[in-house]
């Protein structure tokens, strides 16, 4: 029988990703634990307990695929003050909530389609939180222990619709709109990590999670109140000010540090 490593526990510094199999015809992308230049295969979600199969092979960067399948993306918006007064926004006093539907969904490498129901489509670089354990009516206190672990992520936004319909669903919902990856990082404290955006090579967004109004286990907490997350469920912790409109044929590089850089592509 294969030897199995016991199940990944909380705040050990691991990086997970979902890769393309070296044998897809039974499984074409797999759960897995990188370390360096090689992939260890899980033989489910980290978030779910997964452990290490026995199996392992060198992957490369082109091998990354969206490394979360939550049922829900909870966002938050206006939780930078300098992105709220950019926008002409009112600070809110308390956690301004929005979801993203998983159909938005994409992985590194892969492109933001335009639509052709907006005229601005702008980016918004954030740090997303990856629940591991379902939580309901958790305390501040005690809400880091309820997630598994951090990715980079860009909340696409349609701008001139988010306006129009006052709402966000439209604007926010559109199918590419949720670039998530490289992959997900257990370990890190959230808030102290910075969140980089560069367009074209040009640096448009560069703030820290220090300067948030509402820190990750505040967030987790207030989010927990009103619906239970579920493990593999995705927070985005809203974006510092910079934020602007982007174009078929950029380049867009979201950094988070201490994660690593979510590399995307434009298109109409």
């Amino acid at each position: 029988m294969t030897k199995r490593s016991p199940v990944l526990s909380y705040g050990v510094e691991m990086r997970f990703a979902v890769v393309r199999s070296p044998a897809p015809s039974t499984a074409p992308n797999r759960y897995v634990r990188l370390v360096d230049a090689q992939a260890f295969a899980l033989d489910a979600a980290p978030w779910l307990g997964g452990r290490e199969t026995g199996e392992s092979w060198t992957w490369s960067d082109g091998d990354l695929r969206c490394p979360v399948r939550p049922s829900k993306i909870v966002c938050v918006g206006r939780n930078y003050a300098a992105h709220a007064r950019e926008l002409g926004n009112a600070i809110p006093a308390e956690p301004l909530l929005f979801l993203k539907p998983p159909s938005a969904l994409v992985g590194p490498g892969s492109a933001v389609n335009l639509p052709p129901e907006s005229s601005r489509v702008e980016h918004e670089a954030e740090l997303a939180v990856v629940v591991g354990q379902r939580a309901k009516n958790v305390a501040p206190a005690a809400a880091l222990g309820y997630v598994f672990g951090y990715s980079c992520a860009c909340d696409v936004t349609a701008r001139d619709l988010q306006r129009r319909d006052v709402q966000f669903t439209r604007a926010k919902g559109f199918d590419t709109f949720c670039p998530v990856g490289p992959w997900i990082e257990t370990g890190i404290d959230p808030g102290a990590v910075r969140v980089r955006c560069t367009v074209g090579g040009a640096l448009r967004q560069d703030g820290a999670t220090s300067e948030m109004l509402f820190d990750v286990p505040t967030l987790v907490a207030f989010v927990s109140r009103m619906m239970t997350l579920e493990p593999g469920d995705v927070l985005l912790t809203g974006t510092p000010e910079g934020t602007g409109p982007i174009e078929a044929g950029d380049r867009l590089e979201v950094e988070v540090s201490g994660i690593g850089a979510l590399q995307i592509r434009v298109e109409r």
